[in-house]
């Protein structure tokens, strides 16, 4: 095994078959078009077969939902009950999973059933009386059930906490501890996180049992093949920075925004300016924020407005242009907002916007990259001094 966890046998190539799945689920994994495993499935799989908990650290786009859905699937036939629980921190990334657990289902006799807020309750109920082998649930929902008694987890010997680090963000740790407080102590836990903040590492200490930790996500960086690009402008300018990037893009491009009303604002201005655009976040219905991903995925919508809450964790390959209208508030969303695009061993662009009053931020980020970002101007946006009003003022007063 080398420094990051991952078996030498499976640290640089390999193929599937190697890592001990079945025949059904090899079939499974050349439908989807599969052909060797990631970095982060080939570190993952032995381990959760061989029964560890496993610690999984890997951007997103890295590949962990095979990492752990292959295991899941190879443990757990029909007819046994709910044996596997995986709590996902958003609408979208559950239904993501559902999905892929589903495919593997088709020839290995996988039942999933879908937990989530924002859609009606009743055909989950009809889904748990079905007994299903596996739950994928966010923490509110799942929750409700328990308390309704129509999810009983005393069966569950296997838990998936995925995208841990955003459930903390989202304020879901108080619900992660009443789920792992229900569950049998016996059992296998399996945690996937881009960082490992102290309340994190409090879940491990207490409820996992001697982790393997592997460690795919260097410190601070994001993905490799990202062309990190910075716009400084006035802020009067930003709407028109925001067009002219678009302007030159013919891929697809993930817009940033703070908060729901600027996605709104923003999704306005751009379908006025012709663009094919769709927005996601918290105030859109379930409904809404599905046509939306799946109108993007397909090419019918070439811009996708998003706030980070909506967008983390969203699988859609091949986005080539990401634009931070604003700068995140911290690196590590920086760092998930650039792991968008760049996937696999695709090129990308991260194009932010910023204003002096973002310099602060932009030195962190700098920081953890490790170099500069570089500086681009917009076409038909005025050049930018990178220092504040106030300064420029007394700069042009003692030169007078």
């Amino acid at each position: 095994m080398d420094d990051r966890g991952i078996p030498q046998d499976h640290a640089e190539g390999g193929d599937f078959a190697s890592l001990g799945l079945s025949a059904p689920l090899l079939k499974a994994l050349r439908s989807l078009g599969f052909e060797r495993p990631t970095p982060i499935q080939a570190a993952v799989i032995p381990h959760a077969l061989a029964g560890r908990d496993v610690i999984g650290l890997a951007q997103t786009g890295s590949g962990k939902t095979a990492a752990f859905g292959l295991p899941l699937a190879e443990r757990h036939q029909h007819g046994r009950g709910v044996r596997g629980l995986i709590l996902s921190p958003t609408r979208e990334i559950a239904i993501q999973t559902k999905d892929f657990l589903d495919i593997l289902g088709r020839d290995h006799h996988l039942e999933t059933a879908l937990l989530i807020g924002g859609v009606r309750i009743g055909p989950q109920f009809d889904a748990l009386r079905g007994e299903p082998d596996l739950i994928v649930a966010t923490p509110g929902r799942l929750l409700d059930h328990v308390e309704r008694k129509t999810a009983k987890l005393q069966g569950i010997c296997d838990l998936v906490l995925d995208e841990a680090d955003h459930m903390l963000d989202l304020g879901f740790l108080p619900q992660i501890r009443r789920v792992l407080q229900a569950l049998p102590e016996k059992r296998r836990t399996m945690m996937f996180s881009a960082t490992l903040p102290p309340p994190i590492e409090g879940l491990v200490a207490r409820f996992m049992r001697d982790p393997v930790r592997i460690d795919l996500l260097p410190a601070g960086r994001a993905a490799e093949g990202i062309d990190h690009r910075l716009y400084l402008v006035e802020e009067k300018d930003k709407k028109q920075c925001l067009i002219s990037l678009l302007a030159g893009d013919e891929g697809s491009t993930l817009v940033f925004l703070r908060r729901k009303i600027d996605a709104e604002w923003a999704c306005r201005q751009l379908e006025i300016e012709g663009h094919p655009v769709e927005r996601i976040h918290s105030d859109r219905s379930q409904s809404q924020r599905t046509a939306a991903l799946d109108g993007f995925r397909e090419g019918e919508h070439r811009v996708l407005v998003a706030t980070d809450v909506a967008a983390r964790g969203i699988d859609i390959p091949r986005i080539e242009h990401i634009i931070n209208f604003n700068p995140p508030q911290t690196v590590e969303d920086y760092i998930h907002r650039a792991g968008r695009t760049a996937r696999g061993k695709l090129l990308g662009r991260v194009s932010t916007i910023a204003t002096w009053r973002d310099r602060a931020m932009i030195a962190q980020i700098e920081a953890a990259l490790g170099k500069k970002l570089e500086r681009h101007e917009a076409p038909g946006v005025a050049a930018y001094e990178e220092v504040s009003p106030s300064r420029r003022g007394r700069i042009r007063r003692r030169l007078l």
